[in-house]
């Protein structure tokens, strides 16, 4: 018989230290759905859903492919336990499938950094090691101090007697990115910790919990460096749309006596886009500047394109109905601010290289070539191939 491993997503709307967090994009991901792509991706975990309050982190929760089951307001405050929305999930899954659940594992949107392996780790402890409980944590070596009225005093150390680092004992730091509980202890106790509890240790570079803007700010910093590089395959694609400036070309103008504007494209740019064309991707310009160079290279690509548009986000929206296009299945690569209200409407935001550090922060993807050197080549290979072939071939 299977054992039904049951991860549940705690994402509630309300937020005060971070409007919206459980939506905030890291990498181009909203919170919730790098908490469920953590999820999916963990071999023992059977069932991913997501409680929630809110119908937006729900539609983001779907898309990401975890079910949504609704959160009552009166486990939704800001007062509500984790518990007890894992306590309500529960029921609600076993009363729609009908199926036991046999572990239960509470998943916090608010480590962006949580890996399958790690969720797989925690369940391993319980389905083969023999817990009861099992969490993520990382070592540490720091001296912990509380300060008193007679002054500091240490808390895991005596501060009389300072021993070298090799010579303590280890010490770990509860992540608080996930927590495996077997699911009839969990509904006795009523608590995450209860039995034998093991600890899953994991890389504490890879530690941080975002409870306020800076701790944001500093994820979508660090995700270029601790993200595993990810490319879309061409299934998941349904269209591809291309800045121009700074993204076809290096974003530079070059003007005669009289004005004229020249500027240079890639030649392996233009191979690219033939080649989704010969595949049947649509491939669309979209363009904030109304420039006949634009409208030229256009024609030159025999692709479509939309220029001196304002509001890019609104235009590229309205193409994709036209052209009974999801935008979740859309690629948009793009260099600039200008962007970024269309990074926040696709669901594969690709920055060039040489793009704004903001607008690569947004990215999903960042590619490893600059804008006008051949990223829109490069982003073509990643949809058909190194060798460009199309996907029949």
């Amino acid at each position: 018989m299977t054992t039904t491993v049951l991860a549940v997503v705690p994402a509630r709307g309300g937020s005060k230290g971070v409007p919206a967090k459980n939506l905030a994009p890291v990498a181009g991901l909203p919170l919730v759905s790098r908490a469920v792509r953590a999820c999916l991706g963990a071999r023992l975990v059977t069932d991913v859903v997501v409680s929630t309050d809110d119908a937006g982190i729900a539609a983001a929760a779907r898309a990401a492919g975890a079910e949504a089951i609704h959160r009552p307001a009166a486990i939704a405050g800001d007062t509500a336990t984790s518990e007890s929305a894992v306590l309500h999930a529960m029921d609600a899954f076993e009363a729609t499938t009908g199926r036991r659940v046999d572990v239960v594992l509470l998943v916090q949107c608010t480590s962006p950094f949580l890996t399958s392996e790690e969720v797989n780790g925690t369940v391993e402890k319980i389905t083969a090691g023999g817990a009861d409980t099992a969490f993520t944590a990382a070592p540490t070596h720091g001296f912990l101090w509380r300060e008193t009225p007679e002054g500091g005093t240490g808390v895991n150390h005596d501060k009389a007697h300072r021993p070298r680092r090799q010579d303590r004992e280890a010490e770990y730091l509860e992540t608080g990115a996930v927590y495996a509980m077997a699911a009839e202890g969990f509904r006795t106790h009523g608590n995450r910790f209860f039995g034998h509890t093991a600890l899953v240790v994991t890389d504490p570079a890879r530690v941080l919990e975002i409870d306020d803007p800076h701790d944001l700010a500093r994820a979508r910093a660090l995700a270029p460096l601790l993200d595993t590089p990810l490319t879309p395959g061409f299934d998941e694609i349904d269209a591809v749309v291309l800045d121009f400036d700074g993204t076809q070309t290096d974003d530079r103008v070059h003007l005669d006596a009289e004005g004229h504007e020249f500027v240079s494209a890639h030649r392996g740019d233009g191979l690219g886009i033939a080649a989704l064309r010969r595949a049947g991707m649509p491939v669309l310009i979209l363009s904030t500047e109304q420039n006949a160079v634009v409208a030229a290279r256009a024609r030159k690509l025999k692709i479509p394109v939309l220029h001196g548009i304002d509001r890019k986000d609104l235009a590229l929206k309205q193409w994709c109905e036209e052209q009974g296009i999801d935008p979740q299945r859309v690629l948009y690569a793009g260099n600039d601010v200008n962007d970024l209200p269309c990074f926040h409407l696709v669901g594969w935001p690709v920055a060039v290289a040489s793009a704004h550090d903001s607008v690569r922060a947004a990215a999903r993807a960042v590619t490893l070539t600059p804008g006008g050197s051949g990223a829109v080549r490069e982003i073509a290979a990643w949809l058909l191939g190194p060798e460009l072939d199309t996907p029949n071939s």
